[in-house]
């Protein structure tokens, strides 16, 4: 209930205070927070979840996973559909997904039912990933504005990252169920705001027909790489089980390529990957969440198995990460503006991975003596991010905004679910695991430098100052929306 007055507080704020496209970028940080959110808001609640549904220890990381795995395999599919049907209408149809599943997971007296619940959650994210990052991009023009609006975006999935550990651990103390619950009066809010702040779409497209062929094979490559990652971490993993899904997937990704290099109407344009900005993005996302998308993950084990806390005191000591993330987003914007895109991306990488080294030089102490670390690891999450996004979507026309955004979350969750793959591997490894796993998310960081090189400046080449006209809008009220000029078709 509180967090329910107060999002209707700050969405009432921005309609009576600002224009109706702040209003409709809160909304849109609104869903980003839920995508985040729902990704590590489980993390403290396993062990009453697993202690009351009678998980087994195999089982209980699939209420992640099965999270991780649907989103990860459909973001292609509904970034297409974003662009092919409208990117309103997908909108409500992930925070659709979102409500029932929610309400269905906090019903659930099974394992079966739970996890049910969670792969409907993950389609639901699938969906809001494209579509809102998509919005975002094909509202706003290059310059001040997007970037603004690029950091609400970011500031909103970054930190629902860590919000979801501090959330989760305080709901937990009541009932697991409320971690589901909390998503009913988030996305209310969001179905009710949609038709009023979002321009209505136009009639769906159907020249060209759709790409079914890629569309099949690229959802199930995707899946199965991601299962395939998932069930590698594992300690009594099936490796012919693992080697046979890994070589499935090699074989449909083949045949996706193939069928985009011939399709005239593709699911993903192949074209999109002329854009040298995109392919040092793409490669940069990926490491990013290899590496510091896993410090919430390896955080909340080592305050609830290391040192004992209390779900609530976890959730509580993710105060400090939560801040350091907002804070982070707030300074890249600034810094984005001034400095360009790759001064911010190295200089938060490399606190990042400062911050994972700290940490891990602390681990054996108690919490104040990590603090340093958690503070400069969040502060480096916070730079990138919007960061790293901003990369991704720079100079791609308006009508592929979605699956060029979708692409970008795409190697996100991929690079997620590896992450969670090497760290669950090190984990079971033997001593100093904890250490070892640090360490390797700050070599990684480190090494994602490397592709920054390949990153344009979007803000010093070609940016629009802030009071120049919006060129595309999807915002009620500021226009219909129409293609940037010089925006060249990719197929």
């Amino acid at each position: 209930m509180i967090v329910t007055n107060c999002l209707l507080s700050f969405l009432g704020g921005l309609m009576q205070s600002s224009s109706r496209a702040r209003a409709g970028m809160g909304l849109l940080g609104l869903s980003s927070l839920i995508t985040g959110l729902d990704f590590t808001i489980v993390y403290v609640a396993l062990p009453d979840i697993q202690r009351e549904l009678t998980f087994t220890d195999r089982q209980v990381q699939w209420v992640v996973s099965a999270y991780a795995l649907v989103f990860g395999g459909f973001l292609l599919l509904f970034g297409r559909l974003s662009d092919l049907l409208g990117r309103r209408r997908v909108f409500q149809l992930g925070m659709a997904l979102f409500l029932v599943a929610s309400l269905a997971g906090a019903a659930a007296t099974g394992p079966a039912v739970l996890l049910a619940a969670r792969g409907v959650q993950g389609l639901g994210a699938a969906a809001l990933f494209p579509s809102t990052l998509a919005l975002v991009t094909s509202t706003f023009p290059p310059g001040r504005r997007r970037s603004r609006a690029m950091t609400i975006w970011a500031a909103s999935g970054a930190s629902g990252l860590s919000l979801g550990a501090l959330l989760g651990g305080v709901l937990a103390e009541i009932s697991w169920r409320g971690v589901f619950l909390v998503n009913v009066p988030l996305t209310a809010i969001a179905l009710a705001g949609a038709p009023a702040l979002f321009s209505r779409d136009t009639a769906p497209t159907r020249r060209g027909g759709f790409d079914v062929m890629g569309a099949c094979t690229g959802t199930a490559a995707a899946v199965l790489l991601v299962l395939s990652i998932t069930e590698a971490s594992e300690p009594d993993a099936s490796w012919a089980w693992v080697l046979a899904c890994t070589a499935t997937t090699l074989a449909l990704a083949l045949l996706f390529f193939r069928t985009e290099a011939t399709n005239s109407n593709p699911l993903l344009p192949l074209a999109l990957f002329s854009h040298r900005s995109l392919r040092g993005a793409l490669l940069l996302i990926t490491l990013y969440a290899i590496s510091l998308q896993s410090v919430p993950y390896v955080l909340t084990i080592h305050l609830r198995d290391g040192l004992g806390m209390t779900a609530l005191e976890a959730g509580l000591a993710f105060l400090l990460p939560t801040g350091a993330i907002a804070a982070g987003n707030i300074t890249g914007e600034r810094l984005m503006l001034r400095f360009g895109i790759r001064v911010v991306l190295v200089t938060g990488l490399v606190t990042g991975a400062a911050g994972t080294g700290l940490m891990a030089a602390a681990i054996d102490a108690r919490y104040p003596a990590l603090a340093p670390g958690i503070l400069l690891a969040g502060l480096g999450m916070g730079l990138v991010f919007p960061a790293m996004f901003a990369a991704a979507t720079t100079g791609i026309p308006p009508a592929h905004a979605g699956i060029a955004s979708a692409t970008a979350s795409t190697a996100l969750q991929i690079g997620t679910a590896v992450g969670l793959a090497i760290i669950t591997w090190i984990l079971h490894a033997g001593d100093q695991n904890l250490v070892a796993a640090l360490a390797a998310i700050s070599g990684i960081a480190v090494a994602a430098i490397l592709p920054v090189i390949l990153v344009s400046h979007p803000t010093q080449t070609g940016g629009t100052p802030d009071d120049a006209p919006v060129q595309s809008s999807s915002l009620a009220g500021d226009g219909d929306p129409m293609p940037a000029r010089g925006s060249a078709p990719l197929n």
